[in-house]
């Protein structure tokens, strides 16, 4: 298995640290994980081309709303 070298500053390690004992997993296997997941397309190949493809008649755009519909929010 082929090893990598990183430099990293003492916080940023500590919180690793933290977060792979926290997850039971060794640092390595933790920052795979986070490497990993990292590189994989958040959506499938040519998703948003089907935004707009779809016809049919009974999808409708719904009326504005009116401000004076909305409630009044409380104050924190």
């Amino acid at each position: 298995m082929a090893q990598i070298s990183i430099y990293i500053d003492e916080s940023t390690l500590k919180q690793i640290e933290i977060a792979a004992e926290k997850e039971h997993d060794s640092i390595s296997k933790w920052v795979k994980k986070r490497l990993l997941s990292s590189l994989k397309t958040a959506w499938p190949k040519d998703y948003f081309d089907i935004f707009g493809t779809l016809k049919d008649a009974s999808f409708k755009r719904p009326a504005e709303m009116k401000f004076s519909k909305d409630r009044e929010r409380q104050i924190l």
